[in-house]
């Protein structure tokens, strides 16, 4: 079985309207929190430029939390701007639904591919791994990967999931010979 391997290239972008533009991009640029404390409470909000106008806004990840809450070393992280926290942040479901923000994976992934998978005997049986959770459709990453047109994908391929339907999740499929 061939491995290929699905993997973030950069953070996604958001979409999510503007206030002031009402430009639908935003992004997190290299990623920084912003760590406010209200007594004993803390609120942490992840920090987004509009795309196209500039515009800083706050995304929140931590609403009047009681200080206690929170594990020193996170703390830590957040101040620190860590950058796996970042991601992990905004790859979370819950975060994304909570701020009515969508995940733009447009160029921020890439697919690895082996290059010699030719010289296995047909037919051959591919293996793909997510990992981060891009959201692809198996059709269009087969064919791209294959460089075959999709037609030609849907007519070789025999895949474990349905093909037309959007997964971030791993999958596999065999490749038939061609004629």
């Amino acid at each position: 079985m061939l491995p290929w391997v699905v993997r973030r290239t950069r953070l996604p972008l958001l979409s999510s309207r503007c206030v002031d533009c009402r430009s639908e991009s935003a992004t997190t640029g290299e990623g920084r929190f912003r760590v406010n404390a209200n007594g004993k409470l803390l609120d942490v909000w992840l920090l987004v430029r509009c795309v196209s106008c500039d515009r800083t806004s706050k995304l929140n990840v931590h609403e009047r939390a009681p200080v206690a809450s929170f594990d020193p070393a996170e703390l830590e992280r957040y101040h620190a701007n860590d950058p796996e926290l970042v991601a992990s942040t905004l790859l979370d479901p819950l975060f994304a639904r909570r701020n009515r923000v969508a995940l733009d994976w447009t160029g921020a992934w890439r697919l690895d591919t082996p290059s010699a998978w030719l010289d296995e005997g047909w037919p051959v049986r591919v293996e793909v791994v997510f990992d981060d959770p891009v959201p692809v459709r198996p059709e269009r990453l087969i064919a791209q990967g294959l460089g075959l047109s999709r037609n030609e994908m849907l007519r070789r391929v025999k895949c474990d999931v349905p093909p037309r339907r959007t997964t971030s999740t791993g999958f596999a499929f065999t490749v038939l010979p061609g004629d």
